[in-house]
């Protein structure tokens, strides 16, 4: 039976519906660990098949997931990891993903000069590390490069919010790029478009942005402004007046808002 998304419900090993990560993580591990590895790509599993794991963790009476999976176990970092949390208000929470190539090096962007966590740079950036990874093609905060899997991923998260009886996803990108690849994806702002356009105004010839790159750090370099990754990184390097921060991003089940903030954007 469908719900009022035009998709199948999700239902328990007892046939009762549920509406909320909340619903899932009263169910027994091996059942709520089942649903939760339908959000998995085909590929990713192909590519922990043998000595990989995936680590759910649901806890009962939370609406709240994080999902790992390592290709060994042995990796220093996951290939894949998911948090999700869903809303009083019906919606699903994207609250952060990454999926990177276990393979490819490594960048320790995330530490400190006392190889500490520096929790996304707030703590402290680690230059060296930030300027390796920008000129090996990574973006602001990627210890490694991608899999170009979120694609993969997306279609099954819309799934599995829609079954559900969800109609929206929601999310807070972290950077500037990130906002971007959302765009790609159908995602619209219920906060922080406007931003987004005044960055584009910014950066082009002539615009307050674009006149601040000017040499003087490695990540506000001229010429930065035609692509999104350096505008990310000369956006994470300070370049805007005030810290990124405030953006918030919705997407609708099965529609594609068709926003884009970088039209002029170097491919």
């Amino acid at each position: 039976m469908a719900n009022d998304t035009g998709h199948e419900v999700l239902r328990d090993s007892g046939g009762r519906q549920l509406f909320s990560l909340y619903d899932i993580n009263r169910l027994p591990a091996a059942e709520k660990e089942a649903i939760y590895g339908r959000l998995l790509p085909e590929r990713l599993l192909e590519l922990i098949r043998g000595r990989g794991s995936v680590e759910v963790i649901a806890p009962q009476g939370l609406r709240f997931l994080r999902l790992v999976a390592r290709r060994a176990p042995e990796d220093r970092d996951p290939v894949f990891f998911l948090e999700l949390c869903d809303t009083h208000h019906g919606q699903m929470e994207l609250s952060f993903c990454t999926i990177a190539d276990p393979t490819a090096p490594r960048f320790d962007v995330d530490l400190d000069q006392h190889g500490k966590n520096n929790l996304f740079a707030t703590l402290g950036r680690n230059l060296a590390e930030e300027k390796r990874a920008m000129d090996a093609g990574l973006f602001p905060n990627q210890t490694r490069r991608g899999l170009r899997m979120f694609g993969e991923f997306l279609p099954l998260l819309e799934r599995f919010t829609a079954a559900l009886g969800m109609q929206l996803i929601v999310g807070e990108p972290l950077t500037y790029d990130n906002a971007i690849r959302y765009e790609k994806y159908g995602f619209d702002y219920t906060v922080g478009k406007r931003l987004m356009q005044e960055i584009d105004s910014g950066f082009a010839p002539g615009g307050v942005l674009y006149q601040r790159l000017d040499g003087s750090t490695p990540f506000r370099r001229p010429g930065m402004e035609k692509s999104v990754q350096g505008r990310s990184w000369a956006i994470h390097d300070g370049i805007l007046d005030e810290p990124w921060d405030e953006v918030r991003i919705y997407k609708t089940i099965g529609v594609h808002a068709g926003v884009n903030t970088f039209p002029g954007r170097e491919r």
